[in-house]
């Protein structure tokens, strides 16, 4: 019912929004309890619900995607549970299938909802037809890609700039202070003097004619030797 300009009350008639056909998927470490909500064939106004548990592999999860689009299901709901929801929500959205990755604090935020896997599947599902979750942002592939690739270079970098920084600790805990006298002892005469010391020369006297050392400014006289 809602008021008029008069004062009066009018009744409006307001369709319910309702997902006609659903999946939720609870996910676990290596499995996952799914649970199929679709309308009933005989009985109009009533919802059939079948619950099932599936293995987290590959062919396992395609033929889960084959049977959801085989019962007609338009949308496939599950929560970011760390990195697990990452293979069924990639090999299902392969498939054509809409999936909907879901923060699980707006779902534990709704009043009533149970605790046990099955209970919270279905759980899942209701909301999910009823509209009462919302989508978290998921990039497309290209942006996917593109973030493990950058991801990946930070930590290659992070970790070249520690072993580089282990082996100048090593070079001064054995008083050989390269990086007092070249700018960066890992450049091309950086590299021959460390490959000259690891094949056993100990004396500088060949080092000071190698043109390609870029000396610091106050380098200290070499020792004659």
């Amino acid at each position: 019912m809602a008021d008029t300009e008069d004062g009066g009350i009018e009744e409006i008639e307001q369709a319910e929004e309702l997902v006609a056909r659903v999946a939720a998927i609870d996910i676990a470490k290596a499995s996952g309890m799914v649970c199929v909500r679709v309308p009933h064939e005989d009985q109009p106004g009533k919802r059939v619900q079948r619950v099932f548990n599936t293995v987290a592999t590959s062919g396992a999860i395609l033929d889960l995607a084959d049977h959801l689009i085989r019962q007609g299901v338009t949308r496939v709901v599950m929560e970011a549970t760390s990195t697990y929801w990452k293979p069924y929500f990639f090999l299902l959205e392969s498939r054509g299938l809409e999936c909907w990755l879901v923060n699980a604090r707006d779902v534990k935020n709704v009043p009533g909802r149970p605790k046990t896997d099955r209970l919270d599947a279905v759980w899942l599902a209701k909301l999910t037809e009823r509209g009462m979750l919302r989508p978290s942002f998921v990039p497309p592939k290209p942006v996917r890609e593109l973030r493990d690739l950058t991801r990946a270079r930070a930590v290659m970098t992070h970790e070249r700039t520690r072993h580089k920084q282990r082996t100048e600790k090593l070079l001064e805990d054995a008083q050989i202070k390269l990086s007092t006298v070249i700018a960066d002892i890992f450049g091309v005469s950086g590299r021959a003097m460390l490959e000259a010391l690891i094949a056993g020369e100990r004396s500088p006297r060949p080092w000071r004619t190698w043109p390609t050392a870029r000396s610091r400014p106050a380098t200290p006289p070499w020792p004659n030797r």
